[in-house]
């Protein structure tokens, strides 16, 4: 999130914001820090921080597709999964389309991403590419490019989807500091802007929601299996390319 500051060389402030989900189910802000655009070198930096102050290896990281995210991440917890934000997605998706073909493209994303199953998901795709890709191939590119991080959520609790197919919950708590931030035409420095932030993101964290699913969030630290949203049983096994795919 970008921040405006009124005195300073620099007129705006970088934040980079972690919102984390605890055993129990309980979203929590684990950081807010000042950064450089979003680089690889400031992601990382707030991600050593977190390692150490004791955060294990995350299972999932959702995130909006900013390079430098998933760059640190695979520096500093290589073995988290990652999960590419729908809404992001879709949002440049059709920014690629002519506008009189926004609407049948926005419809057939959502069915991609509200898919009950990852086969259906790539199902959803292929219609897609059927319809766009002869005329319009870069918006077809842009799915087939970060298709595994946007079907990874298949892999988990299907009670626990609407929460990890979006970084909404991190983007809806922006707009509290936003709407702060426009009042004040800006913080006076850095300093103050991070301090502003920091005090209205821990005031909110008082309103997030418990993950729905919550029982089944120590079933997922423990290493238990999901396939399309559903625990897989002693007697189910994952084939190759079902792995791969994941």
């Amino acid at each position: 999130m970008h921040v405006s500051v009124r005195l300073g060389e620099d007129d705006r402030l970088c934040l980079l914001v972690v919102i984390g989900v605890r055993e129990d189910g309980v979203t929590e802000l684990l950081a807010v820090e000042d950064g450089y655009r979003e680089s690889t070198e400031s992601w990382a930096s707030v991600m050593r921080d977190l390692k150490d102050r004791g955060l294990n290896e995350p299972r999932l990281v959702i995130g909006d597709g900013a390079l430098g995210t998933w760059a640190a991440l695979r520096d500093v917890f290589p073995g988290a999964r990652r999960q590419a934000c729908w809404v992001h997605k879709i949002a440049r998706v059709l920014d690629a389309l002519p506008k009189r073909l926004q609407p049948d493209a926005k419809k057939l994303l959502h069915e991609m991403m509200e898919a009950p199953t990852r086969k259906d998901a790539k199902a959803a795709l292929e219609r897609f590419r059927e319809q766009f890709d002869a005329k319009y191939p870069k918006p077809v590119s842009k799915l087939d490019k970060d298709w595994a991080h946007l079907t990874a959520f298949y892999d988990f609790p299907a009670e626990h989807w609407r929460h990890l197919r979006t970084s909404n919950a991190i983007e809806s708590s922006f707009a509290t500091v936003k709407v702060r931030t426009r009042v004040t035409k800006g913080a006076g420095s850095k300093r103050a802007a991070l301090a502003m932030a920091y005090k209205l993101l821990d005031a909110a964290q008082e309103r997030w929601r418990r993950f729905n699913g919550h029982e089944l969030v120590a079933d997922v630290l423990a290493g238990v299996e999901f396939k399309d949203g559903e625990r897989v049983t002693d007697d189910q096994t994952m084939t190759t390319d079902e792995k791969v795919a994941a």
